[in-house]
């Protein structure tokens, strides 16, 4: 597990790996279980504060995978335009989960 991390971290991941399975996919249903025990925990009375920290858990992943998504793409020895394109797309995937 750690190799994985460690190897996110550094660019080290093929592209579309580091965008569609690390970024889109984990990244997307850890923000949705996460936004999911928000509102449970809402529901059944608990602080909104310790309700917000249940939404803001993946945090951490996903700026670990935005980092993952950017530095792959500048290794990236297909055309630059689709790098710029993923790179743009998980910027706006982080900021649109940062809401969700």
């Amino acid at each position: 597990m750690s190799g994985h991390i460690i190897a996110m971290w550094r660019g080290q991941m093929p592209l579309s790996r580091a965008f569609w399975t690390f970024a889109v996919l984990f990244g997307t249903v850890m923000n949705l279980v996460a936004t999911g025990l928000m509102f449970a925990a809402m529901a059944a009375g608990v602080p909104a504060g310790l309700a917000l920290l249940f939404h803001f858990l993946p945090l951490p992943y996903n700026t670990l995978a935005l980092v993952s998504v950017w530095r792959s793409a500048s290794t990236y020895g297909g055309p630059r335009y689709l790098a710029a394109a993923a790179q743009l797309a998980a910027a706006a995937w982080f900021a649109a989960m940062i809401v969700l």
